[in-house]
């Protein structure tokens, strides 16, 4: 088992999941199912606790790291980077308002019970180890954001090498303790769901939702490339066959970080001064992540339709624009972008303990997609900065 990667195990746990909840539900018996949930209510219970762990560990090293590179071009490309992520959520958002009531019709609502009164429609566990959080997620945010920016602008040395371990510890903790646990957390979900009936709606409908995010993606990825050919004078589809290989390694690694070396190098093929692609595409692994905020819009925006939850401009725009910030140097780690965004998804959106667990299960579904957007989106970006400061530099 050690040897399958993330997907092939989160497979292997729904499909366990179905079997145990189907067989339980046949023989008469809620053993199983209730001793899967026990496990999954104090693994909702340390993960509520590690949240705002996350959150600090994440996005106060970020924003610190932010505060010192090259002037103008690290501003700049952290601009673009940026302004790249959130308009690839606005494509999201308004693709899924067009096309999610069409996809989703006779759904509306007919999972609010399961989502917003777990206890009432699948089977709770036998007991509940409570595990309080150390402080709230919109605490946790603005001390994030307080820490990381006094770092910056004070260029405290020693508080950033502190935030740099404790980052460390949690992207530990992550790859560790929540991957590693997570198929069986998956495993338990789609048993309980299965023995209450809504199972076969669940995977019927986010099969769609899939489809429509692959879609994107790669859209997301011409639109990039068609501004920065546009800029640098390049065939953007040209370009994007120079990118495929880095396209196909982040499907494999599921990680920007771990593509870097790649990227970096079909970077360059595509006419990008050494001097750029070593600068952009690093930092653009950390700050970049069009294709998962396309993922993280959609998924979310359609648990909240099937949950009879409102969608509009005024709820999830400004969860396009944290993602942006709170996702900030998300780790190596398969999932460590949807980490990031736990936070965002309970005090913005609304999201209880089962939504974000199926959250985190269907982003994970579809990570290496979401990974090979972002990693091929990178080189865009280059492009666009090489033009803007390429030849400034050679000069």
């Amino acid at each position: 088992m050690k040897k399958l990667g993330l997907l092939p195990k989160l497979v292997i746990g729904i499909a366990l999941g179905i079997v145990i909840g189907a067989l339980s539900s046949n023989v008469g018996t809620d053993i199983p199912v209730r001793l899967l949930a026990t496990y999954n209510g104090i693994f909702s219970q340390f993960l509520n606790f590690v949240i705002p762990l996350i959150i600090v560990g994440f996005i106060v090293p970020g924003i610190a790291d932010l505060g010192t590179g090259a002037g103008k071009t690290l501003a700049s490309t952290a601009g673009i980077a940026y302004l790249s992520t959130v308009c690839a959520g606005s494509l999201a958002f308004i693709t899924a308002t067009i096309l999610f009531p069409g996809l989703l019709a006779g759904g509306d609502g007919l999972l609010a019970n399961v989502f917003d009164n777990p206890e009432h429609t699948t089977l709770p566990g036998y007991f509940v180890v409570e595990m309080p959080a150390i402080m709230g997620v919109m605490s946790a945010l603005i001390l994030a954001f307080v820490l990381g920016l006094g770092i910056a602008v004070t260029k405290s040395e020693g508080l950033k090498k502190i935030f740099d371990e404790f980052q460390s510890i949690i992207s530990k903790v992550i790859a560790s303790i929540i991957i590693p646990l997570l198929p069986i957390h998956v495993m338990g979900i789609f048993c309980n769901l299965t023995y209450a009936g809504t199972v076969v709606m669940i995977m019927s409908t986010f099969a769609k939702v899939f489809a429509v995010v692959i879609v994107l993606h790669c859209v997301m990825i011409v639109l990039q490339y068609v501004l920065a050919g546009a800029l640098g004078k390049k065939n953007p589809f040209v370009c994007i066959k120079n990118m495929l290989p880095a396209y196909a390694t982040a499907i494999g690694t599921q990680s920007s970080a771990a593509t870097i070396p790649v990227t970096n190098a079909q970077t360059k093929l595509n006419g990008v001064s050494a001097e750029i692609a070593d600068f952009v595409v690093p930092l653009c692994a950390t700050i970049h992540l069009s294709g998962s905020t396309i993922t993280l819009t959609c998924c979310s925006m359609a648990i909240m339709m099937l949950s009879g939850m409102p969608t509009g401009f005024g709820t999830i725009f400004p969860f396009i624009l944290m993602l942006g910030v709170t996702m900030v140097a998300a780790p190596g780690v398969p999932g460590g972008a949807v980490m990031a965004a736990l936070g965002l998804l309970e005090s913005m959106l609304g999201f209880n303990e089962v939504q974000l667990s199926l959250m985190i299960a269907l982003y994970l579904a579809q990570d290496s997609f979401g990974t090979a957007c972002n990693v091929t989106g990178d080189g865009a970006i280059a492009i666009i900065v090489d033009s803007l400061f390429g030849k400034k530099q050679k000069a």
